[in-house]
């Protein structure tokens, strides 16, 4: 069984079947967040069952020798990749904080800590963000991390080496153990007199100790400012985005000339791609695992090469490449297909059907505001013509040297009751595709910025958006139809084209790789 596939049971519906009436199911409250707990409890309330906290985890007492939390270190992101200080971003959440007449903000979400500080850290793989909490007064902010954590230039950026006599007029920092927040909240609650502004997806242990009168469970100001680029960092992500493109074309053009030379393999080619990758400048490693797939491996839409499942790159069959880096200024995901022989009519259509939807969605205007799920069909409609489609969402969020997925914006046929509507200054993936099963995958990814379009009116005063391709990596033309297309996709490629010559080219001269 796999959850969200039709016919499947949600674990409420499957607890029920399988347990008997009066049956009480014990979960860890700080590992299941708050609307699980609520959805998981009424339905278990539903059959005669019920749902409890069991505050010693069972798997703890169990777990010898069990690995301490990471103690990598925090670092500061400058302002230089940042656009602000993370005191003007803090001056600003609190206006929003009055607002809503909220006198607390609690911050749960990683991404969300560390962007609100301008800070990175290396606890989750592929993530550059690390443990923490972060509770915001109008008056105070206090930072749950751990202090052996924060070396000497994280100390000075968050001015904690200072002083309240020292010159720094600014807000101030106080740092506290990691472990001691649902110790701080349970007096806080107490003692605030006004909301407290806390998400719905943070763990159940921390959102019941607020009673349901002082709780605010909107989205955030730093959930949504997060997702909306400025200048700064919009500039620095399509500087990361140029280098992921010099890297790309390089790799494959190594793999166009040595695949009838040498024994290629899925997990070799991810190798060598991430070799080009470290050359470039600001790089810090993988934003996720590559997914390197090769004939039938490539219609398993998440994929990951082993050693088990590895298998050779030959020039008969596609090969699918999704993939993406995390440099200092910026976060990159891209996915080209190509085939290395002859490809046969049927894998020409599909892949010209995706890269139509993957045009339309591109070329797409829209009003501000528009939600994900409105768009979700413009990628998929060259396929449902012919009665084809695919089982995943078109699009994902995209964070500045954070997350890969960034919520809560996305493009999907599935409604998100968070989902705030695009604006200008969001990144996004394009990504539709097409997988035959137990033969071959094929997906296009871009990453997309949402910019304001010029329209000749503006029905309703509302502005109009677009998308603006910021991905600088050809798509193979052997792979394409030409008769399928239309004469205003040919022109899109054809300009599509042209720029990825025009500037990536510049920069591989300018790099010394032509």
């Amino acid at each position: 069984m796999r959850e969200g596939i039709p016919g499947t049971p949600t674990q409420g519906e499957w607890l029920c079947k399988v347990l008997s009436s009066g049956s009480r199911v014990g979960v860890d409250p700080m590992l299941i967040s708050f609307d699980q707990w609520q959805s998981l409890s009424s339905q278990l309330e539903n059959c005669g069952n019920s749902l409890v906290p069991v505050a010693q985890n069972l798997i703890d007492l169990l777990w010898e020798e069990r690995p301490s939390l990471p103690a990598n270190a925090v670092f500061p992101l400058p302002v230089s990749f940042a656009g602000q200080t993370w005191q003007e971003k803090v001056i600003e959440v609190r206006k929003e904080m009055i607002k809503k007449q909220a006198s607390v903000l609690v911050l749960t979400a990683l991404d969300e800590i560390a962007w609100l500080l301008n800070l990175r850290g290396s606890d989750i793989e592929y993530s550059p963000v690390f443990f923490a909490y972060c509770v915001l007064t109008l008056d105070n902010l206090y930072l749950f991390v751990d202090e052996e954590k924060l070396i000497a230039e994280t100390l000075k950026h968050l001015h904690l080496d200072a002083s309240p006599t020292h010159e720094y007029s600014g807000p101030f920092i106080e740092q506290r153990p990691y472990k001691l927040i649902l110790d701080f909240l349970k007096g806080s609650v107490s003692q605030q007199q006004g909301k407290i502004w806390i998400s719905n997806q943070s763990s159940y242990s921390l959102d019941s100790l607020i009673p349901h009168s002082k709780r605010i469970t909107d989205p955030n100001p730093v959930l949504i400012k997060k997702t909306i680029k400025n200048s700064v960092e919009i500039e620095c992500i399509r500087q990361a985005h140029l280098k992921d493109a010099v890297a790309l074309c390089e790799f494959f053009a190594w793999l166009e000339e040595e695949i009838a030379k040498s024994e290629i393999t899925e997990l070799s080619a991810a190798a060598k791609l991430e070799e080009f990758r470290k050359t470039q400048k600001e790089y810090i490693g993988q934003s996720f695992t590559t997914i390197s797939a090769s004939g039938p491996n490539a219609a398993v839409i998440h994929y990951t090469p082993t050693e088990k499942t590895n298998r050779r790159l030959t020039p008969n069959e596609i090969y699918l490449c999704d993939t993406g880096t995390q440099y200092r200024d910026g976060t990159t995901n891209v996915t080209r297909t190509v085939h290395l022989g002859t490809p046969s009519d049927f894998e020409k259509e599909c892949y010209t059907r995706v890269v139509k939807g993957h045009i339309n969605l591109a070329s797409a205007i829209f009003p501000n505001l528009t939600k994900g799920q409105m768009l979700d069909s413009f990628a998929r409609k060259p396929l449902w013509d012919v009665g084809l489609d695919y089982r995943h969402g078109t699009g994902h969020g995209v964070g500045m040297f954070l997350n890969v997925h960034e919520g809560p914006v996305g493009i999907s046929l599935k409604y998100r009751s968070d989902d705030p509507g695009l604006q200008s200054g969001m990144i996004l993936s394009n990504e539709p595709g097409f997988y035959e099963d137990r033969q071959f995958g094929i997906r296009i990814e871009s990453l997309v910025l949402v910019t304001k379009a010029d329209t000749k009116y503006n029905f309703g005063n509302k502005d109009y958006l677009k998308f603006e391709t910021i991905t600088l990596v050809p798509l193979q033309t052997k792979l394409l139809d030409p008769s399928l297309l239309t004469e205003e996709e040919i022109e899109w490629l054809d300009s599509y084209h042209q720029t990825c010559r025009e500037v990536v080219g510049k920069a591989l001269k300018e790099q010394g790789r032509t």
